[in-house]
């Protein structure tokens, strides 16, 4: 059996999606695009099928994962969710843009071993996020 990456998508839930879109593509440097709505779901936020979204870039056809910033009245932001790891060059460069864009650092840049390094940081709507590279 030949292992392949499982994962397809990401959504990152946040409240305010004009700060969260500041913070990523502050700390990422990258632009973030807005994703049409699916037709099931609505513009009116007292729905419960309210939904905006904004796409990070990249091939959404894979192989790898896509993902977006979410603002819906299915999920919240914070703690206690799943935790998404960004690919970086070095993570001690995206980590030291994090407090400057309202966010907060919560394990500064650590060694795995053979397997790299990672930081993990608070977005400015309280989810934790982190990095990840080989240097």
């Amino acid at each position: 059996m030949t292992a392949k990456n499982p994962f397809v998508w990401t959504e990152i839930s946040v409240d305010d999606l004009d700060r969260a879109r500041k913070f990523y593509e502050t700390v990422l440097q990258v632009e973030l695009s807005v994703l049409p709505r699916p037709e099931t779901m609505t513009a009116d936020k007292d729905d419960p099928c309210y939904f905006e979204m904004l796409a990070f870039p990249g091939d959404m056809m894979g192989p790898g994962s896509g993902g977006t910033l979410v603002k819906s009245n299915m999920g919240k932001p914070g703690a206690g969710g799943t935790l998404v790891y960004f690919h970086s060059e070095d993570c001690a460069v995206e980590l030291s843009r994090v407090e400057a864009a309202g966010g907060k650092v919560i394990a500064g840049k650590m060694s795995l071993g053979e397997y790299g390094f990672c930081g993990i940081c608070e977005d400015t709507e309280g989810n934790p996020i982190g990095f990840h590279s080989m240097k």
